[in-house]
């Protein structure tokens, strides 16, 4: 399986969803029959998701923002006193204009717009942006969560040229989590990242991302790594944030004001 060119097939869960299926199998170029297929791109009641074909394969995967952990984290998940909202430098008064430049599915970023911040997020693997814009869609058209999902914009592509070729007004603060190698197997647990690892790799050009963010932000960049993993190559971080998993290092251009 490579992780640049996985074989992928778009299927509607019902018939009456065929017609749709064709509209993304049209949008992102893929087949709708295709027996030798590694994912299968289903569409259903619930929207877009994506499901691994394979032996003993967890099940899908999809972008809520409305239902599920999101939907329980926007309620009680300790508001502006996170440890990522410490990150980004939201305080009174402050609620910065944040680009996170490796959006995956979408989770800190609705947290970050959930506590106020405008976020523009970029996802350069084609079938993670499409259930991203597919779980923004059905978030926008949700009483509870549509002016959330209204302070959120998505760009695909590849984040490093998005970046390098930014027009108007720089975001505040850069955002990155770079896909880390694991060496624990037992980490892999997790179905996303059964499912993300075959699909976009590790992150190796996570140096040039920090180049060009840090070339980009006005205010500060944020990378987001396991606890024990070693900084990205480049710029030293400023000082870094420590939870019990991850770890948050900072890099400070000129202090947010209110």
């Amino acid at each position: 399986m490579s992780a640049s060119n996985p074989l992928v097939r778009v299927e509607p869960l019902a018939p009456s969803f065929a017609a749709v299926a064709g509209q993304w199998a049209q949008r992102l170029g893929l087949p709708q029959e295709l027996a030798e297929a590694e994912f299968a791109l289903q569409v259903g009641e619930a929207g877009l998701q994506l499901q691994l074909l394979e032996a003993q394969a967890p099940g899908p995967v999809r972008v809520d923002f409305v239902e599920g952990a999101a939907a329980h984290r926007r309620q009680f998940g300790g508001g502006s006193g996170q440890m990522i909202a410490k990150a980004v430098g939201i305080q009174p008064g402050i609620r910065p204009r944040v680009l996170d430049a490796t959006a995956g599915l979408g989770r800190d970023a609705f947290v970050l717009a959930t506590l106020g911040c405008e976020v523009s997020l970029i996802e350069r693997q084609p079938l993670i942006a499409a259930l991203l814009d597919d779980g923004l869609s059905r978030a926008a058209a949700d009483a509870d969560v549509a002016a959330i999902a209204a302070r959120m914009r998505l760009l695909e592509g590849n984040a490093i040229e998005l970046m390098q070729q930014w027009r108007g007004e720089p975001p505040q603060v850069i955002y990155l989590d770079p896909m880390f190698p694991h060496r624990d197997k037992s980490a892999l647990v997790k179905k996303e990242m059964r499912l993300f690892r075959p699909l976009v790799g590790d992150d190796a050009d996570a140096p040039a991302l920090l180049e060009a963010a840090l070339a980009l932000a006005s205010h500060r960049v944020v990378v987001k790594r396991p606890r024990k993993a070693p900084i990205v190559e480049g710029a030293k971080p400023s000082y870094a944030l420590e939870g019990k998993s991850s770890r948050y290092d900072i890099y400070p251009k000129k202090a947010l004001k209110p």
